[in-house]
């Protein structure tokens, strides 16, 4: 058998398998309402599986399929719960191996990652805000906190997105890289 053809066929599985699991978890999260943060979670490194092996058609591809196939089985009801992972979550691992590959040719490497870091920080925001406003109308309130600390959050909310949207963003970005190494780890280790 042709090495191209064992491996196109792996892509395959690799890519099915990871829309399988993130349409089982984002579903799971989205109609349980508590798991919401989980399934996103589960779903962000189930899509790193297809990375682990370059193959970033397949990996687009099973984030297509999750974020269509999670609508179907029962997100259209709560379609606004879904909207933050379509417009930054799921595509995230894709970037970052985009930007590892673009960050090598690059003979300042310092300069390539500030300038991928800034440009996924404001996506990130901007995600922040689109949620905001979808997600909520653009007014935050409950019984957790005084009324007083909602009408701040709600007068200076771009100001909170692009200031400590942008600090969770640091960490949130570095714990992906790190968790895309220990999938690159355990996907190396499966015999093909």
């Amino acid at each position: 058998m042709p090495k191209n053809k064992n491996n196109k066929s792996f892509e395959i599985a690799l890519s099915g398998v990871s829309c399988a699991l993130t349409v089982i978890f984002l579903s799971l999260g989205i109609l349980s309402g508590w798991l919401l943060a989980t399934g996103y979670c589960i779903g962000v490194i189930s899509l790193m599986l297809p990375l682990s092996k370059r193959f970033y058609l397949g990996d687009f591809l099973a984030y297509l399929g999750a974020c269509i196939l999670t609508v179907i089985m029962g997100a259209a009801a709560k379609f606004w719960d879904i909207v933050p992972f379509v417009a930054f979550f799921g595509l995230h691992p894709l970037i970052n191996c985009i930007q590892q590959n673009t960050a090598k040719r690059f003979k300042n490497k310092i300069l390539s990652y500030i300038v991928w870091f800034i440009a996924k920080a404001l996506w990130f925001d901007a995600t922040l805000i689109l949620g905001y406003y979808l997600v909520y109308d653009g007014v935050l309130g409950g019984s957790l906190f005084p009324q007083e600390v909602y009408d701040v959050v709600n007068n200076y909310i771009i100001l909170f997105a692009f200031t400590l949207g942008t600090a969770v963003f640091a960490v949130y970005d570095f714990l992906v890289f790190r968790c895309q190494r220990a999938v690159n780890y355990f996907i190396g280790k499966v015999k093909r």
